[in-house]
C-alpha cells in the first residue's frame, strides 16, 4: 500500500510539472529593482508565478556591452557602437528560440510603444508556434504623452505599425476602460499591488496644527505639481494659524522641468512649505511616508489628453492607508470615502478643502489599505491568464 502511495504521488507531481504552463514576459528595456517600472514588472512575474505558472523575464542589460538576457542567461550580446543599437531594435529571433525550446506556452509583452516590421514579424513566429500572446499597452491613449516629452519622432513609426502588430495578438491589457485598442479586443485590469512590498504608515500624526501633504514619482509634467505649489502661494497669501507643506519624493525627468518647478517655489516663497527630497526607497521612503498624512496623486493627466486611467500611484497611498488626491477618473477609487477630486483643469489646488477634508475623515490606515484587498497583483494577473 505504501509503494502504491508513492508510486501515485509521483505521478501526480511529474503530471503537475507537465501541466505546468510556461511564460515568457518580455520587455524591451534595462531591469533596475530600484526602479519603480522595474518594481511594477517584479510585482507582476511573482504574481504570475504566485498563480502557478513558470515565468521567464527577458530583459536588455547595457551596462558593459548591450546583452539580452532571459532570468541570469544572455541569450543575445550585440556589443556596443552604432550596430548594436539597431541590433536591440531590430534582432528578436534570440527572443523567438529561447520561447521555442522552452516550450513557451504564453508571451506577455510589455509595449515600448516600438511597434515596427520587426516585432510583428516575432509575434508572427510565436503565434505560428502555438503561443498565446497578449501585449500590454502602460498607459492609454500615448501620443500627447510622448509630444509632451518632445519625442515626436519616436513615436512616428509607432504609429504606422501599431494596428497591424495589434492584429497579430490575442489581446491587448489596458489599465484604461476602453473594449478596443488599435482594433484588437482588450484586457481590463487595474494597476495591482504586492502588499508584502508596500509598507502600511506606521503612525497617525497630531495634525491638530500642522497637515503633511506627499507626492512621489518620477515627475512629469501630467503629476501637475505644479498646481499644488500654486495653491500653497493662494493658501498662504492670507495669514494662516494653520500649517500645510508638500513633501516631494522623486526625480524630474527633465532639467527643464525641475528648473521650472524650483522657480514657482521661489518665485512664490514656498521654500519653507515644498521640501524636495530627490529619489527615495526601502526604510527612508517609510520613513517619509510616516511623516506624512495625505497623499497627491496626478492633477494634470489632462494635459496629454488622458481622462481614465487606473495609476500605480493611487493604490500605493491606499496601501499606505493615507487619503489621497487626483483629477482623472480612476473607477476604483472614485466613489472612496478617503478620496478627494480635484478638477481636471488648471486652477490651483484648493488647499483648505484638503484640509477640510481630512479633518472630516474618521478611517484608520488598515480600514484603507484593506478596502483595495481585491486589488493585488494577484488577482489582476488571474485575469489576464483566464481572459486569454
Amino acid at each position: 500500500m505504501e509503494d502504491y502511495k508513492k508510486i501515485y504521488t509521483l505521478a501526480e507531481n511529474f503530471t503537475t510539472r507537465s501541466l505546468m504552463v510556461k511564460v515568457l514576459f518580455l520587455i524591451f528595456h534595462g531591469f533596475d529593482p530600484n526602479n519603480g517600472i522595474s518594481k511594477k514588472i517584479s510585482y507582476q512575474v511573482d504574481a504570475l508565478k504566485a498563480c502557478g505558472l513558470e515565468v521567464h523575464l527577458c530583459y536588455m542589460d547595457e551596462t558593459s556591452t548591450k546583452r539580452r538576457i532571459v532570468d541570469d542567461t544572455v541569450i543575445a550580446d550585440y556589443g556596443n557602437g552604432t550596430m548594436s543599437k539597431i541590433k536591440k531594435r531590430t534582432e528578436f529571433s534570440s527572443i523567438v528560440r529561447f520561447a521555442i525550446d522552452k516550450s513557451i506556452d504564453f508571451v506577455y509583452i510589455r509595449s515600448n510603444h516600438n511597434a515596427n516590421p520587426f516585432t510583428i514579424r516575432m509575434v508572427k513566429r510565436m503565434k505560428a508556434a502555438g503561443m498565446k500572446v497578449v501585449m500590454e499597452i502602460p498607459t492609454y491613449p500615448y501620443d500627447q504623452e510622448y509630444e509632451a516629452q518632445g519625442m515626436t519622432k519616436q513615436i512616428f513609426q509607432d504609429r504606422i505599425f501599431r494596428k497591424c502588430l495589434a492584429r497579430q495578438l490575442d489581446a491587448i491589457v489596458t489599465f484604461s476602460d476602453y473594449e478596443c485598442i488599435f482594433g484588437q479586443r482588450t484586457i481590463r485590469i487595474s494597476n495591482g499591488i504586492d502588499f508584502d512590498n508596500v509598507t502600511m504608515k506606521e503612525t497617525v500624526n497630531d495634525t491638530s496644527k500642522e497637515l503633511n501633504l506627499i507626492g512621489v514619482a518620477e515627475i512629469h509634467k501630467w503629476h501637475g505639481f505644479d498646481r499644488l505649489v500654486k495653491g500653497l502661494a493662494e493658501y498662504y497669501s492670507r495669514p494662516q494659524n494653520y500649517t500645510v507643506r508638500f513633501h516631494v519624493v522623486g526625480y524630474f525627468y527633465s532639467e527643464e522641468g525641475e528648473q521650472e518647478f524650483r522657480k514657482l517655489i521661489a518665485d512664490n516663497a514656498m521654500e519653507p512649505y515644498v521640501i524636495l527630497y530627490g529619489k527615495k526607497h526601502g526604510q527612508e521612503l517609510n520613513d517619509i511616508f510616516n511623516c506624512c498624512d495625505f497623499g497627491i496623486g496626478s492633477l494634470g493627466r489632462h494635459r496629454v489628453g488622458i481622462k481614465k486611467i487606473k495609476t500605480l500611484k493611487n493604490r500605493e497611498y491606499a496601501a499606505r492607508g493615507i487619503p489621497f488626491i487626483y483629477s482623472e477618473t480612476d473607477s476604483d477609487f472614485d466613489d472612496r470615502l478617503y478620496v478627494l477630486k480635484a478638477p481636471a483643469d488648471e486652477t490651483p489646488v484648493d488647499i483648505g478643502n484638503i484640509v477640510s477634508f481630512y479633518r472630516q475623515l474618521s478611517l484608520t490606515p488598515q480600514e484603507i489599505r484593506s478596502s483595495i484587498a481585491d486589488l493585488s497583483w494577484k488577482n489582476q494577473m488571474k485575469h489576464v491568464i483566464n481572459s486569454v
